[in-house]
């Protein structure tokens, strides 16, 4: 289902601000016109200015506000940053450095090591991890230690003809117990650990924060795989303590990864603030199981 406006190219602006914004924010920014004597609704009566811009960042410049780019308008408090011009820098594409969580022919990616090498080396990244699906994920091929053995002779083979660093690791399932899914002499080997919930996602709130809880406090540096493991309009988030969880995490050896696969984009912005109040760190990653789902 999709919704069609039309408007005036005089009002084009407004309109797309009005129409793409969050209800509770654009709320705040009308109520704040009112009070300047104007207004921002095109579509709106008032015996004020009505404004006219030819950009959005006129409209908060217009209520004396720092522009508030679409991810910060939320009404978490970013109309009060933008009055005093304290709002937090996003994250850039050009801030990305490398990219991690990846997938390839060895679990259930599309291509070989190569091919991702080499793509995102022409995205001008300067690593990429290689992170496989572990033994467990038998639907996914999961690769089991021998196979391991194999894929890290071929990164060594193909790290001497690429520039970009390829960095070893794993997607390791957290298991039912919330142990991970290789032995701990192998897991210490790798340069990055996702540890990622992929079955019996649906345990009671205290047995999955148990398993979650003893995955965090695992005694390798690890990072937690789309957190609460949602696809988007199909499946929902995984029922746990994650006040609790966060706790553990920010006293433990562990990151939380902000994935950008379409579908998950999890952990969602209000967790991320919270996990960030606590001072965790956060790898963000794509979750790319082809060449194009590196970008």
């Amino acid at each position: 289902r999709a919704e069609l406006h039309l408007a005036l190219p005089s009002d084009y602006v407004m309109s797309l601000h009005y129409l793409t914004g969050c209800n509770e924010h654009y709320a705040k920014l009308r109520a704040l016109a009112r009070s300047k004597g104007t207004s921002l609704s095109p579509n709106e009566s008032t015996a004020g200015e009505r404004l006219r811009v030819e950009r959005e960042e006129d409209i908060y410049e217009r209520l004396g506000l720092a522009y508030v780019p679409p991810e910060l308008r939320e009404d978490q408090g970013e109309i009060e940053a933008a009055a005093a011009r304290n709002l937090p820098s996003l994250v850039t594409l050009e801030a990305i450095q490398g990219i991690a969580h990846c997938h390839t022919l060895y679990s259930d990616g599309h291509h070989s090591i190569e091919e991702m090498a080499r793509a995102a080396q022409a995205m001008g990244m300067k690593y990429l991890t290689i992170t496989d699906h572990s033994p467990s994920a038998f639907y996914a091929r999961g690769v089991n230690i021998d196979r391991l053995r194999a894929q890290w002779d071929e990164i060594a083979r193909i790290q001497e003809s690429v520039e970009i660093k390829l960095l070893t690791g794993t997607e390791s399932d957290i298991l039912e117990d919330g142990c991970l899914d290789y032995p701990d002499h192998i897991l210490e080997r790798f340069d990055i650990i996702i540890a990622s919930i992929h079955t019996r996602n649906k345990m009671n709130a205290d047995q999955m924060t148990e398993r979650l809880l003893r995955a965090m406090t695992w005694p390798f540096f690890k990072v937690w795989g789309h957190p609460l493991g949602r696809l988007l309009q199909s499946r929902p988030p995984l029922d746990c303590d994650l006040e609790k969880v966060l706790d553990t995490i920010a006293a433990s050896r562990a990151a939380v990864e902000v994935n950008g696969d379409p579908r998950r984009l999890d952990l969602e912005p209000c967790w991320l603030r919270a996990a960030r109040e606590r001072g965790i760190k956060f790898v963000v990653s794509t979750d790319a199981h082809s060449t194009s789902g590196l970008r």
